[in-house]
């Protein structure tokens, strides 16, 4: 029978950077909510998590690759939003942001959950970050969970 690797869902003794936009501030601040509470759900200390501002999601990968090189951390979470307008402004910074933050994460080889959330509407954003099951904070924190522990998993094991 083939291993099989996967990570788990227990945050006990892992350290979380959350990297969180300040453009568009209520519907981040709902994502960031979700975040934080899917990770002390899960196990992680208020003092294992160290929540980073910028100030717009074109901001974010920067700041992430510092904080990945600065070390100290088992994963990132990036959060924002990108909201599409008038102009051709929301494809150029969420191309972008999702370009550099995946560039970022294959060449540092290091676990970043992606909550960069694009939306046509405000409708939409709100849902998104609104508090329930749908609220993509917690999926990128529950992602940033798993994969910080298949590092670990991948690290102190023989494949």
């Amino acid at each position: 029978m083939p291993r099989s690797f996967q990570g788990e869902f227990d945050a006990q003794g892992l350290r979380f950077a959350v990297i969180a936009s300040r453009f568009h501030e209520e519907i981040v601040e709902g994502l960031l909510a979700g975040a934080l509470d899917c990770l002390t759900s899960h196990g992680t200390a208020d003092e294992a998590i160290t929540v980073l501002r910028v100030p717009g999601a074109f901001e974010i990968p920067t700041l992430a690759r510092m904080v990945v090189a600065r070390g100290g951390f088992d994963a990132v979470v990036t959060l924002g939003c990108v909201l599409r307008g008038d102009t051709p402004h929301f494809e150029f910074i969420a191309a972008q942001v999702t370009v550099e933050l995946s560039r970022v994460a294959v060449d540092a080889r290091f676990p970043i959950a992606f909550g960069v959330i694009t939306c046509n509407t405000q409708e939409q954003a709100v849902e998104r970050s609104a508090r329930g099951p749908s609220n993509k904070g917690w999926e990128a924190a529950l992602a940033a969970i798993e994969m910080a522990n298949l590092w670990r998993v991948l690290r102190t094991s023989e494949l």
